[in-house]
């Protein structure tokens, strides 16, 4: 999505010369209007891409299917939906996506779901600087990306720098998965923030900058303050390493602790009300939490790293279980996030064990009457 009214479809062609032209309309066949972007490519190490279109088209009806090709007349067509104007609303959300049989069944559940946008708190392909499998992943997702917007933010394993022979991170990242960071007012694809349907929604970079004097604070304290609750009663916020956790994995990371010191006020000042993360390969839901403790004006922090890595899960938790984590399970799974009205919402868990579309985890949440 980009700004309120508009979609960027990104492809990428091995054919050098395809044109970066979207044709589209409402119809299956009929292409009315057209809509020309660029085109770039990367190199890594010895890898070079192949040509990475991105075409912006709008303005767009909301809660409508659109029909479109990309390049040449003789492409496929395809067809996404856009989300509503208002509420309801409905996201799923899934972290550490990876391509191994489990992501393919956390797929195969998000698609059942009739869901309007795609939120994925960093972690996606698992390239690890191998380059095809970034390849491999575009067309993993492809059946799902092409038809629902997918919001991204980027995890540790997008950074693929190495000493010596590729000193810069995130290009994979920054040339196939570009978000629309600019027009929030942000300088880099790492951290953005955007607006749909009655919610702000933030997404942050765990491997940016973060302290208070970097640009992405700065950019944090100034998008939270432009948050208008009559417009936007919501506000939600993604980041990869996530700042509560009682899982043995990752503890003690300073993506995590050094960012939640940095950045916990200004998110409990802003009464946000959901933050998401991944990075941890199990699912676990806390209450409303500040410093440490339950706070009925905090935001309930919800781990979702379980999409279906190559590592496997994270198995081992903290014992006991502290009185703020309220459900924690290592499976694979993903979320889904039914916002009903402007004081309303419904989460819920599936996990990839139940063949059927059974919920393991379910809350219902509301604004707190601090705002």
């Amino acid at each position: 999505m980009v700004g309120s009214d508009k979609m960027r479809i990104s492809w990428i062609t091995e054919d050098s010369g395809t044109p970066a032209t979207v044709k589209y309309g409402t119809s299956p066949g009929i292409y009315p209007f057209s809509a020309n972007g660029d085109t770039t490519k990367y190199k890594y190490i010895l890898f070079k891409s192949g040509d990475i279109h991105n075409v912006v088209i709008g303005p767009l009806k909301p809660n409508t299917v659109y029909y479109y090709i990309c390049g040449p007349f003789s492409s496929p067509e395809f067809s996404f939906k856009t989300p509503p104007a208002g509420f309801p609303i409905k996201f799923a959300v899934v972290g550490d996506l990876g391509q191994t049989d489990w992501t393919k069944s956390t797929l195969d559940h998000i698609s059942k779901s009739n869901y309007d946008v795609m939120l994925l708190p960093g972690d996606l392909s698992y390239a690890d600087t191998l380059q095809t499998l970034w390849d491999s992943f575009g067309r993993l997702v492809e059946p799902l990306a092409s038809r629902r917007p997918w919001m991204v933010t980027q995890g540790n394993h997008e950074i693929e720098k190495i000493p010596i022979l590729h000193r810069q991170s995130f290009t994979s990242y920054n040339a196939r998965w570009l978000m629309p960071f600019e027009q929030s007012g942000s300088t880099s694809n790492l951290y953005y923030s955007f607006e749909v349907s009655g919610l702000h929604i933030i997404m942050l970079g765990s491997y940016a900058d973060f302290g208070p004097s970097s640009a992405q604070y700065k950019w944090l304290n100034n998008d939270l303050k432009k948050v208008d609750r009559k417009k936007t009663p919501w506000v939600i916020v993604l980041v990869h390493a996530p700042w509560y956790n009682s899982n043995n994995a990752h503890q003690g990371e300073y993506e995590s602790y050094g960012m939640k010191s940095s950045m916990e006020d200004l998110l409990f000042k802003a009464r946000v009300d959901i933050v998401f993360a991944g990075h941890v390969h199990a699912y676990e839901r806390f209450t409303r939490v500040y410093k440490d403790k339950a706070n009925n004006c905090g935001p309930i922090y919800i781990t979702i790293g379980d999409g279906g890595n190559k590592e496997g899960l994270a198995t081992k938790y903290i014992d006991p279980k502290p009185e703020i984590s309220i459900f924690r399970e290592a499976s694979f799974g993903h979320g889904e996030l039914d916002v009903v009205n402007a004081t309303h919402a419904q989460w819920s868990w599936h996990r990839n064990d139940d063949d059927e579309a059974v919920i393991a985890d379910s809350i219902w949440i509301t604004n707190p009457s601090c705002k």
